[in-house]
């Protein structure tokens, strides 16, 4: 019986297994940008900096930690990108995020460096965290009285 664990073991990418790899970081991308954007497009005026306490980021903070996320991500590809937190307006912020899926996706289609387990660093690191703050946005959504309409996300083949 194999005791390993998941979280154990290793998974290797072949040289091969870039095109699927690409693939998947891109994927991963366009799911972000479409979570991101049920939460963000034609909000109420309240949301951006609808407050629930707790110390806990208002919409404007989260959506800009997300674009700040997105550029640590970029750096993985291009070590001068700047990791500077600036807030703006909602509407500054949500094209800033726009800009920042597509720039991140610009550098993943040149190619993915050649560094060790640099997928698997993407994918469990800026791009989860990413995903996780797209949650929290949409659950202030709701908290605010504004819920995103639900959806099946599987379809029967």
């Amino acid at each position: 019986m194999n005791t390993e664990t998941l979280y154990e073991r290793s998974v290797e990418f072949n040289e091969g297994d870039l095109m699927e790899v690409d693939y998947l970081l891109r994927h991963f991308l366009v799911a972000l940008r479409y979570r991101c954007s049920k939460a963000i497009t034609n909000v109420q005026d309240n949301y951006p900096s609808y407050d629930i306490g707790s110390d806990i980021r208002k919409p404007i903070e989260i959506l800009s930690h997300i674009s700040f996320v997105l550029r640590c991500a970029q750096s993985v590809f291009n070590q001068d990108i700047e990791l500077h937190r600036e807030q703006r307006s909602w509407n500054e912020e949500v094209d800033q995020f726009y800009k920042e899926i597509i720039i991140l996706d610009k550098y993943i289609t040149e190619g993915i460096p050649d560094r060790e387990k640099i997928i698997e660093k993407l994918l469990q690191g800026p791009l989860s965290d990413a995903m996780t703050h797209v949650g929290q946005l949409s659950m202030i959504r709701r908290i605010s009285g504004d819920p995103i309409a639900g959806e099946t996300f599987l379809m029967q083949i």
